[in-house]
C-alpha cells in the first residue's frame, strides 16, 4: 500500500512549485541591468521579462511597456515563453491526475492498485513539468551569462540574473522533488498479494497400510 503521508508531502511540494512557476512566468525581473565596471551612477534600473520591460526610477516611479509584436521578439524569449507555458499546463494536468490517485482522496477508493498507478502517472507528469521549468530558466540564464561575458557587449547593455530566474529554479526543484515522492510511493509489483504455495498431500493420505 502506498504511503499516504509521503504522497501528501510530494503533492504539497509540487503544488508550491506550480505556484512558483506561475509567478516566475509572469514576473518582469528575468534580467536586470548591470553596472559592473561602470563609474557612472545612474538614477534608473531596467528590467526585462517574458511579456514586458520596465524602467524603475530612483524616485520610485516604474514605467512598463508590453512587447508590441511577437514576431519581433528574440528567439530566446519566444522559446522560454513556450517552455514555461507548457510547464504550467503540465503542472495543472498533473495536479488533476495526482488528486485522483492519492490515498487520502476517495476517488477510486475500491481500486487500490489502479489508484496507485494513477498517482504514479501524476508524479511522472510533475517531473516532466519540472524539467521544462528548469530548462526554460536555465536556457534564459545561460543567454544572460553569455552576453554578460561577451567583451563586445557595451557596459550599459549588460544584464544580470533577475529574481524571476531564481524563483523559476526553485520552483523546478520543488516540482521535481514532489513528483519523485509521488513516484516513490508506488508499490512494488506483486506487493500486498499473498504468496501461493503448491498443494501438498498430508502424510496420512499418502501412507500405506501394511499387514
Amino acid at each position: 500500500m502506498a504511503n499516504a503521508g509521503m504522497q501528501l508531502l510530494g503533492f504539497t511540494l509540487a503544488f508550491l512549485g506550480f505556484i512558483g512557476a506561475i509567478a516566475s512566468t509572469i514576473m518582469v525581473e528575468w534580467k536586470a541591468s548591470s553596472y559592473a565596471g561602470d563609474n557612472i551612477i545612474t538614477a534608473q534600473a531596467m528590467y526585462e521579462g517574458l511579456w514586458k520591460s520596465c524602467v524603475s526610477q530612483s524616485t520610485g516611479q516604474v514605467q512598463c511597456k508590453v512587447y508590441d509584436s511577437l514576431l519581433q521578439l528574440p528567439g530566446i524569449v519566444q522559446g522560454t515563453r513556450g517552455l514555461m507555458l507548457a510547464a504550467v499546463l503540465l503542472n495543472f494536468i498533473a495536479i488533476m491526475v495526482a488528486v485522483v490517485g492519492m490515498r487520502c482522496t476517495t476517488c477510486m477508493a475500491d481500486q487500490e492498485e489502479q489508484k496507485d498507478k494513477v498517482a504514479l502517472a501524476g508524479g511522472i507528469v510533475f517531473i516532466i513539468a519540472g524539467v521544462l521549468t528548469l530548462a526554460g530558466a536555465s536556457w534564459y540564464g545561460h543567454r544572460i551569462a553569455k552576453d554578460f561575458y561577451n567583451p563586445f557587449t557595451p557596459t550599459n547593455a549588460r544584464y544580470e540574473f533577475g529574481s524571476a530566474l531564481y524563483v523559476g529554479w526553485g520552483a523546478a526543484c520543488l516540482i521535481i522533488i514532489g513528483g519523485s515522492f509521488l513516484c516513490c510511493t508506488c508499490p512494488a509489483k506483486g506487493a500486498g498479494k499473498s504468496p501461493r504455495y503448491p498443494h501438498t498431500h498430508s502424510a496420512g493420505q499418502t501412507g500405506k497400510d501394511y499387514v
